[in-house]
């Protein structure tokens, strides 16, 4: 597996209003708009910083996984993930699962901004949920 670089750090929010001052205004970061990623049941703002991104995550439905998350940590503002960018999501898959890491996803599914994504289990990368994503143009 080869990562090209940090694509961006998911911040899960229980309302993303309220919160995207603080990155937009406060720390000056560039919003580029929101997504629903229905399947996914969650909604996504964009903020470019540098050549890497902040995502704010905020659930659409009582049974969306950041929904539960945010519920273990008194519905409060956490950090949720890092996604590394790699060349080759499927050869970076088969790699991580060959050198004994946990996977979430077995095959790449459709992320926000339609890019191709899977998850590495914390309980494999120190604590930390992974996120291994290919996008069709850089970001």
């Amino acid at each position: 597996m080869t990562a090209k670089k940090i694509s961006h750090v998911g911040i899960a929010v229980p309302n993303i209003d309220e919160y995207l001052s603080i990155f937009k205004d406060t720390l000056g970061f560039e919003f580029q708009g929101t997504e629903e990623v229905a399947d996914q049941k969650v909604k996504v703002a964009f903020l470019k910083v540098g050549e890497s991104r902040f995502e704010l995550l905020e659930p659409t439905a009582d049974d969306s996984p950041v929904k539960k998350y945010l519920d273990k940590n008194d519905n409060k503002p956490r950090f949720h993930h890092v996604a590394i960018e790699v060349d080759d999501l499927t050869a970076s898959l088969e790699k991580a699962k060959s050198d004994g890491l946990q996977l979430i996803d077995e095959t790449p599914r459709t992320g926000a901004g339609g890019a191709q994504i899977a998850f590495l289990h914390p309980k494999s990368t120190a604590g930390v949920l992974t996120e291994l994503c290919q996008h069709h143009e850089d970001h």
